[in-house]
């Protein structure tokens, strides 16, 4: 019986157990419903696999991957990783595809990646709301996905591909110029406020009243009537405004 890892293998289990391949190097484990990276796949394959795909599952983790120490390209297509995700250190990866994933923080996304992949040249955002254009969204056009593209490349100056479409020199040469001034800042502390006051928390909420008379604000308050105790009656007054000398 042959050693399964070979240089050449294909490894398959029934229909109720994980399915997957290696061949070459090459470890796929495709459309298994998986939400983490298998024990087995990281055991068995973690020191022989050069590329990983892991597309069409249900990712929302990527524990384990560290592992894979000599991985030099990553498939993750087709999954619901999110912001949260957490990226391992991997020095000799070249290639990663995260396309229709459910990234929306393109700074956050790439302040992970330049510290995790110092190497990276290929890198594939495409239907995530973090790549901005109509396959995530139909408001979104030609400018916007340049201005995107722009400052990919500023923070990740050694991409060759970006999406579906090689990295120019002059795309390089714009990167470096208009770069810093393409992030989209996301009105964070907006939606905390937003979000806290739809909880009901009265926190931290402001009020033009006086200090004092804050702490009423939740009572059970009643209509007043009287008379004022002052009464202005100035030329701008706003009866004033309106009166005119025939009806004097």
């Amino acid at each position: 019986m042959a050693d399964k890892h070979e240089s050449k293998d294909s490894y398959s289990k029934n229909e109720s157990e994980l399915r997957y391949t290696f061949e070459n190097g090459q470890l796929s484990c495709l459309d298994c419903d998986v939400s983490f990276i298998p024990k087995e796949l990281i055991e068995d394959y973690c020191n022989i696999t050069s590329r990983l795909d892991l597309s069409f599952n249900i990712l929302e983790s990527l524990q384990g991957l560290e592992h894979f120490k000599f991985l030099k390209e990553l498939v993750l297509d087709s999954n619901t990783l999110n912001n949260s995700v957490d990226f391992p250190v991997l020095k000799e990866l070249q290639t990663l595809t995260l396309n229709k994933n459910k990234l929306s923080d393109l700074t956050d996304l790439l302040d992970k990646l330049v510290a995790s992949f110092p190497n990276l040249t290929y890198l594939s955002l495409l239907g995530n709301e973090a790549c901005p254009n109509q396959l995530s969204s139909s408001e979104k056009d030609e400018e916007d996905y340049q201005r995107y593209r722009y400052y990919v490349l500023y923070r990740l100056p050694k991409l060759k591909f970006l999406d579906s479409t090689p990295v120019t020199s002059s795309e390089v040469s714009e990167a470096r110029r208009v770069g810093p001034y393409q992030q989209v800042v996301r009105p964070k502390a907006i939606l905390e406020s937003s979000e806290s006051s739809t909880s009901g928390s009265p926190t931290n909420v402001y009020s033009p009243l006086p200090s004092e008379t804050q702490d009423m604000e939740t009572a059970d308050h009643k209509g007043t009537f009287g008379k004022s105790k002052y009464v202005y009656y100035g030329r701008h007054s706003e009866g004033n405004r309106f009166i005119r000398n025939k009806d004097l």
